[in-house]
């Protein structure tokens, strides 16, 4: 296997379509043509990581963090970042990085956070803007099946839980054409008129270069007639964090004694107990401070997540408990998901969870 094929499945798991534009993700560091010899899973690729890695004879880092986050314009070795750049270099080992592909997805970060607590009902807390499109295309009805089929199968056509949908109807089509054309229908240079069939389905942006080669592939026109329209609605499957109920309401304090045993957290940061029980709870795990307000207008009773600033913990403003559960900790269990994930689609393979403990936020 080279490192290439279990990039592939890495897509999968957290297309990297699904990233923000500030992130840097994908692969970072490596020769993506080497022949794989092991994949150790990390939370951020330091330069212990990268040891362990050499160690246990993987020379795939698969990492949450993205080391390279914005641009180095020298590699000496000054800083943490630069020396684990350098000794995976040496030692044939390629990096890649996660972060918000994964924090995006519904099934990543922030889902993980949430079976973490045993949270019901969960749902994107920001669903993704800009990142639906729609393909109207028009052929005979003879050819309908094999173009929306086609469609289908590129990936056009989901919608929340439900896939293969488009919704189809009837018309007529003209066209005369040119001494140079080839029609499959009618004679070039006279005018031909016939019943045609309108096909409209969405489709995520990132899967455009597919779909649009699934439609030539599948259709009998020597000129497709198609139109693309980028849509305002928001992907309710894609985006940044997720709320939830939690089966059995819990009192405040009880709430937040519960989250640092379920997320091992060695301390939590609060805003004032509102002295009101804890049903709905959103989670952002990482910084998070941005959903606030989101978070307020969702309806939750408690928002958890990391980073918070003394300022921002008034901007609970009495309506919902902030609690700051620490960034790491919001994330922990985010490189066994991935382990899990690659294990169930690689098969015989080393896949191993680094034993390396890379917070770097300590307490007393």
């Amino acid at each position: 296997m080279i490192i290439k094929e279990i990039l592939s499945v890495l897509e999968e798991m957290a297309p990297l379509a699904y990233a923000e534009d500030f992130d840097n993700v994908g692969l970072l560091v490596g020769d993506q043509n080497l022949e794989a010899t092991g994949v150790l899973v990390c939370h951020d690729a330091l330069e212990n990581v990268i040891d362990e890695a050499i160690a246990k004879k993987c020379n795939l880092v698969v990492c949450f963090h993205p080391i390279l986050f914005s641009g180095l314009k020298k590699i000496t070795g000054k800083n943490y970042v630069e020396r684990s750049i350098i000794k995976a270099i040496k030692n044939d080992i390629a990096i890649y990085a996660v972060h918000t592909a994964l924090d995006n997805h519904q099934n990543g970060v922030n889902k993980i956070f949430c079976d973490a607590l045993g949270l019901t009902n969960t749902k994107i807390l920001i669903p993704k803007s800009n990142f639906i499109r729609k393909l109207i295309t028009y052929t005979v009805p003879e050819n309908a099946d094999k173009v929306r089929n086609a469609l289908f199968g590129a990936g056009a056509g989901t919608i929340g839980n439900y896939d293969s949908c488009s919704f189809n109807s009837e018309g007529f089509f003209t066209f005369k054409g040119n001494e140079n054309s080839n029609p499959v229908i009618g004679e070039k240079g006279k005018l031909h008129t016939g019943n045609e069939i309108k096909i409209e389905v969405v489709f995520e942006k990132h899967l455009e270069n597919k779909i649009i080669k699934a439609l030539f592939n599948s259709h009998i026109y020597e000129e497709v007639a198609y139109e693309i329209y980028d849509l305002q609605n928001k992907n309710q499957n894609i985006g940044l964090g997720m709320i939830g109920d939690l089966n059995v309401p819990m009192k405040e304090k009880e709430f937040l004694n519960f989250v640092k045993d379920k997320m091992l957290a060695d301390g939590i940061r609060h805003s004032a107990f509102l002295d009101k029980p804890i049903k709905k709870v959103a989670v952002l795990g990482g910084s998070g401070s941005f959903a606030i307000k989101n978070a307020i207008q969702a309806g939750a009773d408690v928002f958890l997540t990391a980073d918070l600033k003394y300022h921002q913990f008034y901007e609970a403003e009495n309506q919902l408990l902030l609690a700051d559960i620490g960034h790491f900790e919001s994330e922990r269990y985010t490189k066994n998901y991935i382990v899990d994930f690659l294990r169930k689609k690689i098969l015989n393979f080393a896949i191993v969870l680094s034993e390396e403990n890379t917070n770097p936020v300590k307490y007393l």
